[in-house]
């Protein structure tokens, strides 16, 4: 048999369409996150909560416990704006005669190279009374618990004291010009400088011994343009040494005198000034010295812990999942905290701030700050704060999407061996696309 083609009309087979693509909503980003959790191999924490719902509308691991690295510096910005005022408490005080006796309240920003704080600065330098110093008071160890020891000649581990000053660093500074010539900030540093023209095994140009302050300069690892910045160790005879190099006047250290009665506080920078730096730029002193700053609310002790503890037991108590907190910077490995309970402690500061006052204090999508790098628009649509330790790499804040919505996320990711780079690029992949879509 014969089958005659084109005669007739032929009947058409219906071809299947392909199925319609989900809506985007809550299941897809809960697919994009897993998707991601298996291709780069790690432990992934993910929640998305809804203000306008009222309700998490993606949750994957929220209930579990991760190392938050600077997000912990989250924790920090609620306990001060509950224990802490408008102004930071820089010094306190107390006249005597024709002497003025002063000491730390932990204040970070004395003579800050960055911020150039001159309030305090201005009241010492001005008084007409002699000027003594009394180290008050401090429980907290120059390192917190699990503290990397070996951090110790890095910028981003400054040890923690009653009165920071120079954010307790050395600056070396070069612009070209012969690899001798440098500056050295605070200038009292530079007599002792040594130098070494071989080559340092970790590569450093500037390294300060173990448990000394003794520094030693390596020329063949500098290069012609540096900022580097390398903490000393704090003591009273050294802050008292800084304060009348600082000053041009003299300074002398009272030793076992127990804090005067009566003593008046004299105040310093906003403090939302000194927020805005801790959360965008992820300043480490800045965050050890604000919780010590809030122990100081408590007694004339100064101790980290203790105000831990105090916001722990008394603003915390309701969060989905007890926090372990150890430290205000995150720098230690034994914080740990569930993805729903940040999103928790984000809620309480939009209770504590309106959002105009709020946002603007975070690291935000595409300005100075450690988002710098990510999440670039007009107008900016992420504010939060990132995480980052060794196989740690988290984001946490708040998500405006195109729709209208602001949302808040918690997304931690521990226990991965690829680049912390490759890390953050999925977040800023999946989070882009919840601006764009949800």
């Amino acid at each position: 048999m014969l089958l005659l083609l084109g005669c007739g009309t032929a009947k058409q087979t219906p071809v299947a369409s392909e199925p319609a693509p989900p809506p985007y909503g809550p299941e897809v980003i809960r697919q994009r996150v897993l998707e991601s959790e298996v291709g780069k191999n790690r432990f992934v924490g993910f929640a998305l909560y809804d203000p306008a719902l009222g309700k998490m509308v993606v949750e994957h691991n929220a209930d579990k416990y991760f190392v938050p690295a600077s997000n912990t510096k989250l924790f920090t910005f609620y306990a001060c704006l509950k224990m802490l005022g408008d102004s930071i408490p820089a010094l306190k005080y107390v006249v005597r005669g024709d002497s003025l006796i002063f000491w730390g309240t932990g204040d970070p920003t004395f003579a800050h190279m960055d911020l150039k704080n001159t309030v305090a600065y201005d009241f010492l330098k001005n008084r007409k009374e002699k000027l003594y110093y009394l180290e008050a008071p401090y429980t907290s160890t120059p390192f917190a618990t699990n503290w990397g020891w070996d951090d110790y000649n890095y910028y981003y581990q400054p040890e923690r004291s009653v009165f920071p000053i120079h954010g307790n660093v050395v600056k070396f500074a070069r612009k070209g010009g012969p690899a001798q010539l440098y500056t050295t900030t605070p200038a009292i540093f530079k007599p002792g400088i040594k130098t070494d023209t071989a080559r340092y095994a970790h590569g450093d140009a500037f390294v300060r011994a173990w448990r000394t302050n003794e520094l030693t300069y390596y020329p063949k690892h500098a290069s012609p343009d540096f900022a580097v910045e390398v903490p000393f160790i704090p003591s009273p005879d050294m802050t008292v040494k800084l304060l009348a190099d600082t000053l041009k006047r003299k300074v002398t250290l009272l030793k076992n005198r127990a804090l005067p009665q009566g003593a008046k506080t004299f105040y310093g920078l906003p403090s939302d000034t000194v927020y805005k730096r801790m959360l965008q730029v992820s300043d480490n002193l800045f965050a050890e010295q604000l919780m010590a700053l809030c122990s100081g609310t408590l007694s004339d002790t100064l101790s980290v812990e203790r105000a831990i503890r105090y916001v722990v037991k008394n603003h915390l108590s309701d969060l989905p999942d007890a926090p372990v907190w150890v430290d205000g910077s995150g720098l230690s490995s034994m914080n740990m905290f569930t993805p729903r309970s940040i999103i928790a402690l984000l809620q309480k500061l939009q209770q504590e701030r309106p959002s105009d006052r709020l946002l603007p204090l975070m690291a935000t999508g595409g300005r100075p700050g450690t988002f710098r790098s990510i999440y670039k628009a007009e107008p900016p649509f992420v504010f939060g704060k990132s995480g980052t330790l060794a196989h740690v790499h988290n984001q946490s804040g708040y998500i405006m999407t195109k729709s209208g919505k602001l949302l808040l996320y918690s997304f931690m990711n521990n226990n991965f061996r690829v680049p912390s780079g490759d890390i953050r690029n999925e977040m800023v992949r999946i989070m882009t696309e919840v601006h764009e879509k949800y």
